[in-house]
């Protein structure tokens, strides 16, 4: 099941950037805020939304709090929203680029 708010945390900008760079690996909060040009509060908050919606988890490392993309539930998340809104979609990407075997 989709967590509340999935949506509503990848419908921002700044969010799906910070997704984005997460990709590359585990990030301090104050790594992520020196990409935008945006307050650290400010910041502090998208990662409140992203971290609600279970697309990334924080540990605290000292005084550092550092975030990691949870790149299954991203995946879950508009896998199971595409499933139910196109399915047909869904077998049409299976069929056609499923690998062609020697025999075929």
């Amino acid at each position: 099941m989709t967590r509340p708010g999935s949506f509503r945390a990848l419908s921002d900008p700044t969010r799906r950037q910070i997704l984005e760079d997460l990709r590359g690996g585990e990030l301090a909060a104050g790594q992520i805020g020196s990409r935008f040009a945006i307050s650290g509060p400010s910041i502090s908050r998208h990662l409140a939304v992203l971290k609600s919606a279970g697309l990334v988890t924080e540990r605290r490392e000292g005084n550092r709090i550092l975030y990691t993309l949870v790149e299954e539930r991203l995946a879950a998340c508009v896998g199971r929203f595409l499933s139910a809104v196109c399915p047909e979609q869904i077998v049409l990407r299976h069929t056609m680029w499923s690998p062609v075997t020697e025999s075929e």
